[in-house]
């Protein structure tokens, strides 16, 4: 079989197709990289070069100082034009809550050098991946704890990255944020870490430090400049330990005397500890004690703060179980504000011992605390000079008592009454009634269904939804009138 000439070869698909010359030049233009394929034959013009960098122009200084001008918002979205901004930007950063401890040693330094206060806490927790497979895990945010159906309680406590992988991280911030002065962290490293964060970062005036031991608080000394300090011993349901004892807030009030305000959640300790501080820790002004595991006797040790303005109780499940007697529990003069913030009233002897000290505070607050009825809220009638009284959630509080202790005190000038379902506007005499007249601040909203019809007074919205429902009752049986007519 002879093979078929040129003049008679049938005609193919991309010889047919691509005929026409102006087609073959724009399959050329195609293979040969054109991105923007046309059927015009025409070259394709050139695009127009990009306009100067006018910022270019302008210093590091200015252009902070413009950068820093912008919402907080907005700095994201700034930070993606370019690598200059993404710099600039990264100057103005001061705050930073740390979820993944890799970026602490490999580009935190570099990416915001001049941050103030940094929490690591987060980033502490241990990944699921590196937790033993065998169980369930509840992950919420970066914590994971392990889950035993077999246990009580079924959920186990948390675990922490090794202590040699923290203080890498440690040392790794202390040489590239030695301005910080504001620091959370676990007290998971060790004592060498700790102290050269210290010699480091000399501003650091602000500590806090979870799942705090007696040990972790011996390099406690080396920050100078510390003013408040927070010490987180355990948390229920989360993790636990050794805990701060009396040793520990011992080290601490020895190693720390220039504090300013101190914080104790989940420690233990007993009226040498406390005592310890009061009489070491002279500029200390406010104490907040959350959660505590304190032994019986510690309320009488707070007049050994000569300086104490503020006492603050929160979570706790009790006040004192012995405060022993009461003329040996003495008095804090200096405390001006006592705030108790979703506590467990139980006891009227230790609730009654926590006023006594107290006696000459000015401001009151009771926020959320179980077990606030009548005869536990007439105790407070001891505090003569009280200016201002807070009640939120106190739901076992009647009109009646409040009336009694407050008539009581004759220098009160503010009062605040929030979610008090027990105090009732119409229960309100003329005698508390001329009081509010003369207060200089009130807030009163005792009964929230009262607030609720006193917002939709006049509105009608209140009775439209019960005509609405009514109407359609009576159509309904209506229907099924007619329908028994007709069978």
């Amino acid at each position: 079989m002879h093979p078929q000439s040129p003049q008679c070869r049938l005609t193919s698909w991309p010889d047919f197709w691509f005929a026409d010359n102006t087609l073959k030049h724009v399959v050329l233009k195609m293979q040969l990289g054109n991105k923007t394929p046309t059927l015009d034959p025409s070259p394709p013009t050139p695009a127009a070069a990009a306009g100067p960098d006018l910022t270019a122009l302008l210093s590091d200084e200015l252009l902070l100082r413009i950068l820093g001008a912008l919402p907080d918002p907005l700095h994201s979205h700034a930070s993606l034009v370019c690598k200059r901004w993404l710099r600039l930007l990264g100057r103005l950063r001061r705050s930073l809550t740390l979820l993944d401890w890799s970026f602490l040693h490999r580009r935190l330094p570099l990416r915001f050098p001049d941050l103030t206060e940094v929490d690591l806490v987060p980033a502490s927790f241990a990944s699921p991946s590196s937790i033993a497979t065998a169980g369930v895990l509840l992950t919420r945010g970066p914590v994971s704890v392990r889950i035993d159906p077999h246990a009580e309680p079924p959920i186990g406590e948390c675990r922490f990255l090794p202590t040699d992988v923290i203080d890498r991280g440690l040392e790794a911030l202390a040489r590239g944020c030695s301005g910080l002065r504001k620091l959370a962290l676990v007290a998971a490293a060790s004592e060498v870490s700790l102290v050269t964060l210290a010699v480091q970062c000399a501003t650091l005036q602000e500590l806090e430090l979870h799942r705090c031991t007696d040990l972790a608080l011996r390099p406690i000394s080396a920050f100078e400049n510390l003013q408040i300090l927070r010490l987180v011993g355990s948390v229920e349901g989360l993790y636990g330990g050794p805990g701060v004892t009396d040793i520990g807030l011992t080290i601490l009030a020895n190693g720390c005397k220039r504090l300013v305000k101190l914080e104790l959640s989940g420690c233990e300790g007993s009226y040498d500890g406390i005592s310890a501080i009061g009489r070491c820790c002279l500029m200390l002004e406010e104490l907040t004690i959350c959660d505590h595991r304190m032994d019986g006797g510690w309320l009488a040790a707070l007049p050994f703060c000569e300086n104490l303005k503020t006492l603050r109780l929160q979570s706790c499940k009790k006040i004192d179980t012995d405060p022993g007697p009461k003329e040996h529990l003495g008095s804090c003069p200096t405390i001006e504000r006592l705030q108790l913030q979703r506590c467990q009233l139980r006891n009227k002897i230790s609730l009654h011992a926590l006023f006594m000290v107290c006696v000459s505070v000015r401001e009151i607050m009771f926020q959320d605390c179980w077990g606030l009825d009548d005869d536990m809220f007439r105790i407070a009638s001891i505090c003569r000079w009280v200016k201002f009284l807070s009640l939120e959630g106190c739901s076992s509080l009647t009109t009646e008592c409040l009336e009694s202790v407050v008539l009581s005190w004759k220098d009160l000038q503010r009062l605040t009454v929030v979610s008090c379902n027990k105090v009732k506007d119409d229960e309100v005499s003329p005698a508390l009634a001329s009081l509010f007249s003369v207060l200089k601040e009130l807030k009163w909203r005792p009964d929230s269904k009262s607030v609720l019809a006193m917002s939709l007074a006049g509105t009608g919205m209140g009775k439209k939804g019960a005509r609405f429902f009514r109407k359609r009752l009576q159509a309904r049986h209506h229907s099924k009138g007619k329908a028994g007519e007709n069978p």
